[in-house]
């Protein structure tokens, strides 16, 4: 995680003073002592993105994804404001690319074939399909069918929620949500919701698995990754690209599931 900057105020100090005061001069404070969270997402997420996406873009728009945090952040209600924070700046990133249309129409498409196809034969398969029988299917060669997943990296390298709730504009805000207060309902889409991330998991080949749990859990970086499993990066991101593409399709599906009942 990013070292963050320690002002001449303490952090709850700083806190109190915007938030009770409307002090400007300890929100600066707290946008310059969080600005490293900037730099550590906008590094992880500028791993595979297209060379024409320059990563100063990405920093200023993360820097807006801060100041929309420490605007809205409670501090009173004890949550870790680096959590919300750094959805927050992750979430204003992926906004800035949207808008840019960085993902051409042609790369989403061929995302949703390759993720229509995960979902498709697995559940027709009832296991783990294989690069050969999702090249049979789409009707490519497995050479074709590895450069469509270094073509669409892009297009999976965002975030593990956007196929849950991609209606949903404020699904960052559920981490501000009181535990006390969720509603039965929620309480069993949560759990069939978790049912179906653990069968998808189950669904990912060793290597894949390996991927997600270093990138989304130990935070390592594509290229740590890479070093770790002794790979290429590209391989790194042809099993990144693979292993979200196969829990989109379970997700997909738990989606079809919530709107029948």
């Amino acid at each position: 995680m990013a070292e963050l900057k320690t002002p001449h105020l303490t952090n709850i100090q700083m806190w109190q003073a915007w938030k009770e005061h409307g002090d400007i001069e300890a929100k600066k404070g707290l946008i310059e002592h969080y600005l490293p969270l900037v730099d550590y997402v906008t590094n992880r997420m500028a791993i595979g993105l297209p060379k024409n996406v320059l990563r100063d873009d990405l920093a200023s728009n993360g820097v807006m994804g801060l100041i929309d945090a420490i605007e809205k952040f409670d501090y009173m209600r004890g949550l870790q404001f680096e959590t919300y924070a750094s959805w927050r700046i992750r979430g204003a990133i992926i906004d800035g690319l949207r808008q840019g249309d960085w993902v051409p129409r042609s790369v989403r498409e061929k995302a949703k074939r390759v993720e229509d196809a995960y979902q498709l034969l697995e559940q027709q398969y009832m296991r783990t399909v294989t690069d050969t029988e999702i090249s049979q299917y789409l009707g490519v060669s497995e050479r074709e069918f590895a450069t469509m997943l270094q073509d669409i990296s892009v297009a999976t390298i965002c975030s593990l929620e956007d196929p849950i709730r991609e209606e949903e504009s404020e699904t960052r805000m559920s981490l501000l949500i009181d535990d006390k207060a969720k509603n039965p309902d929620y309480k069993v889409h949560e759990y069939y919701l978790k049912e179906s991330l653990v069968k998808g998991i189950e669904r990912l080949t060793e290597k894949e698995r390996i991927v997600v749990s270093l990138f989304y859990y130990e935070e390592l970086s594509l290229s740590e990754i890479a070093e770790v499993m002794s790979l290429s990066p590209s391989r790194i991101s042809q099993l990144h690209s693979k292993a979200i593409l196969r829990l989109r399709g379970v997700l997909a599906k738990h989606k079809e599931q919530l709107l029948q009942h």
